[in-house]
C-alpha cells in the first residue's frame, strides 16, 4: 500500500545507532530483549512528535519551545529504540528576541518529511509564523529558517506533496495569538514548498465535538486525504482522524483512539509510519506533568480505510493504548539505544541531551579535551533578571525516567564576589543546590523560588563554607518527581541539603535538571566551574 506522505523513497542512510553499553540508560530501557517493548518508548519530553521512515531507518523530531540547540532529531532502526542524532536548530530566529528566555514560545509542533532526495522540517512559532528548514543529509547542516508564511497563532504545520504535482500545507490555529482554535485549514504552497501561495481553506471545524482540535498531520492513501489531529486537550483528549477524497473536503470525522480503559491520559497528537514490510504504527505522547510529554507507540490496522491506533478489545471501532507489545523490527541490526543522558565532558562538544535556555553566547561554555571537563565561564545575570528563569545560560536536560539520581562533580574558581555555579531542578517552582563567592570565602547554599515564571525572588539557605577545591552535587528523584538534593566533597559520603522538592512543569514542558555558572558585575575576565562528569543512574 503505498503512503504519500513526503514520497518516502527507500534510500539507506549511513545513519546507525552507535552506542556502547555502558552509554546505555542505567533509568529507563523500553526494549525489553525478548521481541517485545514496554510504554513510554521514550520517558522523557518529547513533545509533539513526529516520524517518518527513510529505507530502513526512523526519524523523530519535537517540539523545542525556546531551548537551544533546538528541533531535536533522533534516529531509530526499529521504533523502539531511539538515539538523539542531532539538532536542526543551532540559533532560533528571530535571533535577538531569542537571545532571553521566551518560556513556551519559539518552536511547537514540527513536521519532518523527506522529498526528492532532501529532509524538511516545518515548524511554527505562534507569534511569527510557520518556518520550514532543509538538509540534504539529516545529520546536517540544515539551512536558516525560511518564513514559509508569516503570522500570529499560526501552528502545527504539515506538508504533503500530493501525487498530482501540488504541494499543500495543513496547519491549525492558537487561541493566544490569534483568537480562534479547534479549526483546521490547508494552504497551498509553490512547487519549492517553501511559501504558502494562498490564504488557506478552512477545511474542519472542532468546536462542537472535538475541542481544542490541533497538532494535525497530513496523509494521502487508496485516494483518501487524510488528516490525524488530537482533540479534548492535552491530558484528557482523544486521536481524531479527518478523511476525504477531496483535498478541501468535506472532510468525515472519526475517533481512532482514546484512553478508554486503560492508565494512559490523552493519548494523541503524533505520526503514522509505516515499517518497510507495511505493518502500520503510530507514535504519540502522554502527558505526566513534571515528567513532560513521554512518546508511545502503539500498533495500527486500517479497518474500511479507518485506522485503529493501539487495540480494540471491546470492538468499538477505535483502540486503546497499549503498555506492552511486541517490537515492529527485530534482529541484529536493531540494537538496543536510549537518547544520551551521562556525560564524561570528554569530546569536543556538549552531548546532544544539552539545552540552554536561550540562544548562547560566545563564551558561555567550552568543553576541553585535554582536560575532560566542561568549563564554564561566569557569565553576567542580565539586569532585569529576577530569578533563574529569566537568565539565558541556564544549561539544562529532560528528566529521562520516573525514578533516578544524577550526580555531577565539579571545581569552582570563581573571580568577583557575587561569582555562583548552580545545580538545580528547573520549572515553574525550582530549587538546587549553589555555591557562591563571598568576601570571606565561599559558601554552599540551598535555593527554591516558587511562582519564578512569576518573578518571584528566590529564597536560600546557607549551609556551611565550603573549602574543598571540589564538590558532588546529587539529586535523588522518585516517583512524583519528589526530589532530594545532597552534596559531598569526596564523592563517598553525602550530606542531604534542604527539603525535599516536589519538581513541577515548565511552559508547556517537563521539569529540566542542570547547571548555571553566573555573576553580577561586570568584569574583563570571568571566574569559572570546571564540570568534570555528570552521571545520571
Amino acid at each position: 500500500m503505498k503512503i504519500i506522505t513526503c514520497a518516502l523513497c527507500l534510500l539507506t542512510t549511513t545513519t546507525a545507532i552507535a552506542q556502547s553499553a555502558a552509554d546505555i540508560s542505567k533509568v529507563w530501557v523500553s526494549d525489553k530483549g525478548d521481541g517485545t517493548y514496554k510504554n513510554p518508548v521514550l520517558y522523557a519530553d518529547y513533545s509533539d512528535p513526529d516520524a517518518i521512515r527513510v529505507g530502513e531507518d526512523y526519524y523523530m523530531v519535537a517540539s523545542s519551545f525556546d531551548a537551544i540547540p533546538g528541533l531535536p532529531i533522533l534516529h531509530s532502526r526499529d521504533l523502539v529504540n531511539w538515539r538523539i542524532i542531532g539538532h536542526a536548530l543551532l540559533r532560533q530566529p528571530p535571533y535577538d528576541h531569542f537571545s532571553a528566555p521566551q518560556h513556551g514560545n519559539g518552536v511547537w509542533a514540527p513536521a519532518i518529511r523527506y522529498h526528492n532526495n532532501e529532509f524538511y522540517i516545518y515548524y511554527p512559532d505562534p507569534d511569527f509564523g510557520i518556518y520550514v528548514v532543509k538538509s540534504k543529509q539529516i545529520a546536517g547542516p540544515w539551512s536558516t529558517p525560511q518564513l514559509v508564511v508569516a503570522g500570529k497563532g499560526l501552528i502545527d504545520p504539515c506538508p504533503l506533496w500530493d501525487d498530482n504535482g501540488n504541494v499543500y500545507m495543513v496547519h491549525a490555529y492558537a487561541g493566544s495569538r490569534a483568537g480562534i482554535k479547534s479549526i483546521i485549514v490547508v494552504k497551498k504552497l509553490d512547487a519549492t514548498g517553501t511559501k504558502a501561495t494562498d490564504e488557506g481553506v478552512l477545511v474542519f471545524d472542532g468546536h462542537d465535538e472535538h475541542p481544542t482540535l490541533e497538532g494535525p498531520k497530513f496523509y494521502k492513501r487508496n485516494g483518501y486525504y487524510y488528516i490525524f489531529a488530537p482533540a479534548g486537550g492535552v491530558g484528557t483528549g482523544w486521536q481524531l482522524v479527518m478523511r476525504s477524497k477531496d483535498v478541501y473536503g468535506p472532510y468525515e470525522s472519526k475517533i481512532v483512539m482514546d484512553q478508554g480503559r486503560t492508565s494512559i491520559n490523552g493519548p494523541h497528537q503524533g505520526a503514522w509510519v509505516q515499517t518497510p514490510k507495511g505493518d502500520d504504527w503510530f507514535l504519540h505522547f502522554q502527558d505526566l506533568e513534571a515528567y513532560g510529554r513521554v512518546v508511545h507507540l502503539q500498533p495500527m490496522k486500517w479497518v474500511d480505510n479507518w485506522p485503529v491506533i493501539g487495540t480494540d478489545n471491546d470492538h468499538d471501532g477505535k483502540g486503546e493504548p497499549v503498555q506492552t507489545y511486541r517490537k515492529p523490527v527485530t534482529g541484529a541490526g536493531c540494537p538496543v539505544a536510549t537518547p544520551q543522558e551521562s556525560d564524561e565532558f570528554n569530546a569536543a562538544t556538549l552531548g546532544l541531551q544539552w539545552q540552554w535556555q536561550a540562544n548562547p553566547a560566545a563564551g558561555w561554555a567550552f568543553p576541553s579535551v585535554a582536560k575532560g571537563s566542561l568549563r564554564l565561564f561566569a557569565a553576567q545575570i542580565p539586569d532585569s533578571a529576577r530569578n533563574l528563569w529569566e537568565v539565558p545560560q541556564v544549561l539544562l536536560q529532560k528528566f529521562p525516567a520516573p525514578v533516578f539520581k544524577a550526580t555531577t562533580k565539579l571545581s569552582f574558581k570563581p573571580r568577583q564576589n557575587g561569582d555562583r555555579v548552580n545545580f538545580l531542578v528547573m520549572g515553574l517552582n525550582y530549587a538546587g543546590l549553589s555555591l557562591s563567592k563571598k568576601a570571606n570565602g565561599i559558601y554552599l547554599s540551598y535555593f527554591t523560588c516558587t511562582k519564578a515564571d512569576k518573578g518571584s525572588p528566590e529564597k536560600a539557605t546557607a549551609i556551611s563554607e565550603i573549602t574543598s577545591t571540589e564538590i558532588f552535587f546529587r539529586v535523588e528523584v522518585s516517583a512524583g518527581g519528589i526530589c532530594r538534593f545532597s552534596y559531598s566533597t569526596d564523592g563517598k559520603t553525602f550530606q542531604a541539603a534542604g527539603e525535599p522538592f516536589t519538581a513541577t512543569t515548565g511552559k508547556w514542558i517537563g521539569a529540566k535538571m542542570g547547571l548555571c555558572c553566573s555573576r553580577d558585575v561586570k568584569t574583563n575576565d570571568a571566574g569559572w566551574a570546571d564540570v568534570d562528569w555528570w552521571r545520571v543512574e
